[in-house]
């Protein structure tokens, strides 16, 4: 998956910050991801959604609604109207430089946000909700304590998520006058609600209201056990691989297509948001991922030790293969072991250098299969030849080159 960050002007005229996720090849189709209440773009869900969507060939734009994450404006001068009309925005924004959305993916309040927008979004063939109301004036609870005061103040500072933020008058006019059954009816376009049953935050009979007021075709899915804000990684990654494989039968098919003609030949690392080092990993059509372990990362994959030992591991044991293959010799099976650590210059007897400290690979080569001493032999000195082994000894110019902005970044 690789990502591209950029702005937009949302409702209120101020810029909104957006992350496109892309897949490797050509994308089959675009959506929309809404995240829930004070929530962000980078919140674990969109990530984890945003990238199994991408491996289905589908492009993701996620943004933090105004006075959000890195948006700008004003939270307190928002209220649903205003939310929905950003994720407007944001579609507009994709049909003028990429292509319009066909999909609409929306989280807990992002899912109501969702289902009101659709009808303005006419490109639209499927959307998604994620532990939705049904009404968005279900959020009305979380204020329960501080509603008094802003009915008689105008605003009032209240506490979500552990966060302050202002809230006025307005937006509880505003949530409270939503015509929501009856855009649901209206939606013109195929139906996913994902919800848990044991949602504490969002009760599991919402499903039921926005299932029982939809039109066919619709579906349900029950995310048991998860969460309202699905931060358990197999929960996440369950509803995303669900909502991916649901969504392409809505979005139109197309060809497999080969990795954009600007990545060609290159391997593409990006953020992919799912901890504060998380890597996605593109290579060709092939993706993986690069972590650092907890607790400074998330551990969501090798770090870039473990990969580069894992390229010359791989390189190695090709090598050894080839060259069995060539001659012909019993090689049944190759493993390579390797780690990686840092020493003292002087316990290097055969290194030039002397002082300070050193990098040291250390690999194990076990060779299984009827091989005699001078086979083996052959082939532990056919390892240090593996092209991967000669790279890390020979001198290495790493070009480093900003990349252009893209326009309206």
């Amino acid at each position: 998956m690789n990502s591209e960050k950029f702005e937009f002007a949302g409702s209120h005229g101020v810029p909104l910050a957006a992350r496109l996720d892309l897949p490797g090849s050509e994308p089959q189709a675009y959506a929309l991801f809404a995240h829930c209440f004070t929530c962000g773009k980078e919140a674990i869900a969109a990530a984890r959604i945003s990238r199994a969507l991408t491996d289905f060939g589908i492009a993701v734009l996620r943004f933090d609604f105004t006075g959000l994450g890195g948006s700008g404006g004003d939270f307190g001068n928002t209220d649903f109207s205003s939310n929905v009309a950003d994720v407007v925005a944001a579609a507009d924004h994709l049909r003028e430089r990429f292509a319009a959305p066909a999909l609409l993916v929306g989280h807990s309040l992002g899912g109501a946000a969702v289902l009101a927008a659709a009808h303005r979004v006419p490109e639209v063939r499927a959307v998604a909700t994620i532990g939705a109301p049904a009404d968005p004036a279900h959020v009305l609870h979380l204020l329960e304590d501080s509603r008094a005061e802003i009915e008689q103040r105008g605003e009032a500072q209240v506490v979500l998520a552990g966060r302050p933020f202002r809230i006025r008058k307005q937006f509880l006019d505003d949530i409270a006058a939503q015509p929501q059954a009856e855009r649901i009816a209206k939606l013109g376009a195929a139906l996913l609600v994902m919800h848990s049953p044991g949602d504490e935050i969002v009760g599991v009979d919402n499903a039921r209201r926005i299932f029982d007021a939809a039109r066919h075709p619709k579906s349900f899915v029950a995310l048991d056990g998860a969460d309202h804000l699905l931060t358990d990684r197999a929960d996440a990654e369950f509803a995303a691989t669900m909502l991916a494989a649901w969504a392409t039968r809505y979005l139109p098919a197309t060809a497999e297509q080969p990795s954009r003609e600007s990545d060609s030949g290159f391997v593409v690392v990006s953020e992919n948001g799912e901890s504060p080092y998380g890597q996605s990993i593109t290579v060709g059509r092939h993706s993986l991922t690069a972590d650092e372990p907890r607790p400074v990362g998330g551990d969501s994959g090798p770090n870039p030790y473990d990969l580069l030992l894992a390229g010359l591991g791989a390189c190695t044991s090709m090598t050894l293969r080839m060259y069995a293959k060539r001659k012909q010799l019993p090689l049944d099976h190759v493993t390579v072991k390797l780690r990686h650590s840092r020493i003292y210059a002087e316990d290097c007897a055969n290194c030039e250098t002397q002082q300070g400290k050193l990098d040291r690979i250390e690999r194990v080569i076990h060779l299984d299969g009827d091989l005699d001493a001078e086979q083996r032999q052959r082939l532990m000195e056919i390892a240090d030849k593996c092209p991967v082994h000669h790279t890390l000894h020979s001198e290495i110019d790493v070009a480093t080159i900003e990349a252009p902005r893209a326009e309206g970044a």
